[in-house]
């Protein structure tokens, strides 16, 4: 599914100067096949064709270049110029990467985008502060709770072995009874396989794209939080291109983004029904598992706003705001 053009770069290409090409890799945590790879994948080619290839970038999807939890590193030490990575991964590293994980905040599309606009001016001048140049963000779908069995309150997760990727599904974890094992995207049919971990909080994209169904049985809709995938430059790098180059960059980010949240509305009730349609049991939470998550949900909110303090009361002040 095409969901934006590069037509209106390509006249932007005539106008820029016959300076020598400059090529970027782009590593990727997860599969090419996966909608955040393949919206990428269209941006990179959006801004070669832009610019008439004097920037070009290409993708490395999977892990293939850089695992998904050096990525932030690679790019922030110049050891490439730009990538991709789930922006709640970093929070060990700033707690207000994790603004998008807070459990029970925002659980729609159009929520996750007012949270996503409140929040925005502060995570652009942190990663400003890290040598980072924020270029767009995309949510995933909704998250639910996948496991190996039937499972209709937080006393059947006992001791299960629950895959976390970020500081909030640990906690859930560990608030569930539940063991943490952590464990890349691009690990987790193998984890599920091998017995490693029987469960997860995840989207129904990434339990498609994994196949998951060949080692789980049970997707509970619970809609807890709708976490975001961001595209970041190494700031040096974004400094050394010329004004015309970065305006071409920017308008493939703001088509990325665009792009990228209409693949996610799409692919939710499309992962689900596959999900289904693979022998999985797929559907609502019971209201008393829900209760207790929620529960969850504002234990783990008052931790969130403990730690990060002012500017984090301001973001989620910002976007009640816009209830």
């Amino acid at each position: 599914m095409r969901l934006f053009t590069l037509t209106a770069f390509g006249a932007m290409a005539m106008a820029l100067g016959a300076a020598a090409a400059d090529k970027w890799d782009m590593p990727m945590g997860y599969a090419a096949s996966n909608f955040h790879s393949e919206t990428g994948a269209e941006f990179a080619q959006c801004v070669t064709t832009g610019t008439g290839g004097e920037l070009e970038i290409e993708t490395h999807p999977g892990g293939s270049l850089f695992k998904g939890n050096e990525i932030y590193r690679a790019v922030r030490t110049g050891q490439t110029q730009i990538g991709e990575r789930l922006m709640s991964a970093h929070q060990n590293d700033n707690i207000l990467y994790g603004f998008d994980s807070i459990p029970f905040l925002a659980t729609s599309f159009e929520d996750s985008e007012k949270l996503w606009q409140a929040a925005k001016p502060v995570l652009t001048k942190t990663m400003a502060d890290e040598g980072l140049h924020l270029l767009y963000a995309v949510p995933w779908p909704p998250q639910g709770l996948y496991f190996k069995k039937e499972v209709n309150s937080v006393a059947d997760m006992e001791g299960v072995k629950f895959r976390s990727y970020n500081s909030a599904t640990a906690r859930i974890a560990e608030l569930a009874g539940m063991i943490p094992v952590q464990i890349e995207a691009a690990e987790i049919s193998q984890a599920f396989a091998t017995g490693v971990a029987d469960s997860m909080i995840s989207s129904g994209s990434t339990g498609y794209d994994r196949k998951v169904w060949e080692s789980l049985t049970h997707f509970y809709e619970v809609d807890a939080w709708l976490p975001r995938n961001y595209v970041f430059v190494n700031m040096g790098s974004w400094n050394g291109l010329s004004d015309e180059i970065r305006n071409v960059v920017n308008g493939c980010a703001a088509l990325a983004e665009y792009a990228g949240n209409a693949r996610s509305r799409h692919y939710t009730q499309f992962t689900l029904s596959e999900l289904a349609r693979n022998g999985m049991s797929v559907g609502r939470a019971s209201d008393q598992m829900t209760n207790e998550l929620r529960g969850f949900g504002e234990i783990m909110t008052a931790e969130w706003l403990e730690n990060a303090g002012a500017v984090g009361q301001e973001i989620v002040d910002s976007f009640r705001a816009m209830q």
